[in-house]
């Protein structure tokens, strides 16, 4: 179960937020988005569309981590998996990844750099097709 906090707690954490995020919580943009999305995957129930919106509010507040978004929906609002993925799916391009830098500021995710492939060098071998030269 998640916890629950008061509006005070809530208005602390928002002051100290970036201000991509603070405008992204409060944007007509992200509202729509979210609106748009929950009504794609046949979610219409005001109540519903407004429980999505405030863990998405969550997330961008770093209070629920991006990864259990997902999982979050699913359990929160007794979603089926596949509803729950596509929803997160979208939520995550269209209003999670335009402010993705200052997500990752907030929640500590270091994104590595790949590993460079050290060269392989083959063991020399004879060849037994070869005759010596002399």
């Amino acid at each position: 179960m998640e916890k629950e906090y008061t509006k005070e707690e809530l208005w602390k954490i928002y002051e100290k937020l970036p201000e991509e995020l603070k405008e992204a919580i409060f944007s007509g943009e992200t509202a729509e988005n979210i609106f748009n999305i929950c009504t794609r995957y046949g979610i219409e129930e005001g109540e519903k569309i407004s429980k999505v919106a405030k863990y998405v509010g969550r997330v961008l507040m770093g209070l629920l981590p991006p990864n259990e978004f997902q999982e979050t929906l699913e359990r929160e609002l007794n979603l089926e998996k596949e509803v729950a993925k596509g929803i997160g799916r979208e939520i995550e391009m269209l209003i999670f990844y335009p402010v993705r830098t200052h997500l990752e500021e907030i929640y500590k995710i270091e994104i590595a750099q790949p590993a460079r492939p050290t060269k392989v060098t083959p063991p020399p071998r004879t060849d037994i097709y070869r005759e010596p030269i002399e």
